[in-house]
């Protein structure tokens, strides 16, 4: 009888030997992503996703890998993931209807705002957004309440500050100084922000322009008039992926030690 119940522990063992076997890293992404509500950025998924026991060097690339190949995952925007059997529920949270297009540039816009305001958090910013936009949602959070202030320093005079008032995003320095200005240009007019910017380029600051990558060449376009000559060498322009695989980055080093 012991012998008998020896064998069938061992069968036991063996089954669940077998059963971690079929459990796969994919799999484990993907009850990470449905634990979270069917969606996440790859900051995200890095930090979240238990890698102790994989094999492997890089851990990151291989959830990289796995969410770019995974038929059960689909890209919302560069960087953020979701589940495919939840993405009518994760659209629909993020007010992504079918063919509406005010929606997809509403979200987008209101995505990318909120990853500059992520990394400048986890650089140690003040972070600010106009007052227009701080209902806009950053997935599911208000843009308001993932920025550390809603009220623009007065870092100079009241003309200049109320010409900074409307940029997408600024960081401010501990000095209550402007480090960066940013301007997300979906879809409108880049000579717009661009002439704010003028406006503002006696600041010992940087001035940036996030995009999607094929509105290059109307930025380039843009930087050659010679109104703007002055500031040329100032303005950059970071494509969507850039700001993506920026914030990939950060989370990354937050999460190793070293991190300030």
């Amino acid at each position: 009888m012991l012998r008998k119940l020896g064998f069938i522990d061992s069968l036991n063992a063996i089954e669940r030997i077998m059963a971690r076997k079929k459990y796969t890293q994919e799999q484990q992404v993907i009850d990470v992503l449905r634990q979270i509500g069917g969606y996440a950025t790859l900051g995200d998924l890095y930090r979240l996703v238990d890698t102790k026991s994989w094999a492997t060097k890089t851990p990151n690339e291989s959830i990289r890998r796995i969410v770019q190949q995974s038929e059960e995952i689909f890209k919302i925007q560069p960087g953020l993931w979701a589940l495919e059997d939840c993405r009518e529920k994760v659209m629909r949270k993020f007010d992504l209807l079918p063919n509406e297009k005010q929606c997809e540039e509403q979200f987008t816009h209101g995505y990318y705002q909120g990853l500059i305001i992520a990394i400048g958090n986890m650089k140690h910013y003040q972070t600010y957004v106009p007052a227009q936009d701080q209902n806009r949602k950053f997935l599911e959070k208000p843009l308001k309440d993932i920025c550390t202030t809603i009220h623009i320093p007065d870092f100079s005079y009241e003309y200049l500050t109320d010409r900074a008032r409307t940029v997408d995003v600024i960081w401010f320095n501990e000095r209550n100084m402007p480090n960066s200005f940013f301007e997300v240009e979906h879809s409108t007019d880049i000579q717009n922000s661009v002439a704010k910017f003028c406006d503002l380029q006696d600041f010992h600051s940087r001035f940036l322009i996030v995009a999607p990558k094929n509105r290059r060449g109307q930025f380039d376009k843009v930087m050659s008039r010679t109104a703007f000559k002055d500031i040329k060498a100032r303005v950059a322009f970071h494509s969507y992926e850039d700001i993506s695989k920026q914030y990939e980055l950060m989370c990354m080093a937050r999460a190793s030690e070293g991190f300030i």
